[in-house]
């Protein structure tokens, strides 16, 4: 069979060194995990003591973590997810505009905010090299804060839990 074996791998074309890479909208999608820490931080479940079977053994109450709180915590991670999805759309279509030939599409972002950031990243950086990298230096920080948080605080209400079971 004449010609080549495989089918020509498409290049993307480069873009100009004063063309903006970064935008509003990849910052936003970058730093909005850090949103829900706010209600995690101001978290703190009353932790009522009930007994099973009458007088067996005390436990604490499950329903107790249930606070308006908690409630503000869930529907910040639904908040932060739609925005991001929101936000990845508007970014494609900035990208295309400003001349990058088939940038990262905005539906990765259904599968997580970290995915859009990390896909895009990469293909700004292969159009506009020794560029395009810094949101995923940025969102790594993001993600050991918001590890690091969350452990101290789920350590606190897991210390504040078992103080209060009566021995």
């Amino acid at each position: 069979m004449p010609g080549y074996p495989y089918p020509p791998v498409l290049e993307r074309p480069r873009i100009s060194p004063e063309t903006p890479v970064y935008n509003p909208m990849i910052w936003i999608i970058t730093l909005l995990p850090l949103l829900s820490l706010v209600p995690l931080l101001v978290w703190n479940p009353q932790f009522r003591i009930i007994y099973i079977g009458g007088r067996g053994r005390p436990t604490v109450d499950p329903a107790s973590v249930f606070t308006p709180e908690y409630l503000l915590l869930v529907f910040s991670g639904f908040l932060v997810y739609g925005v991001s999805v929101l936000l990845a759309y508007f970014d494609r279509e900035r990208l295309k505009r400003d001349g990058v030939v088939r940038p990262f599409h905005w539906a990765w972002s259904f599968l997580s905010g970290t995915v859009y950031v990390i896909g895009r990243s990469v293909i700004v950086h292969k159009v506009a090299p020794g560029r395009g990298l810094v949101p995923i230096w940025i969102l790594i920080g993001v993600i050991v804060l918001s590890i690091v948080v969350s452990t101290i605080k789920m350590s606190a209400l897991m210390s504040s839990m078992m103080s209060s079971i009566p021995s």
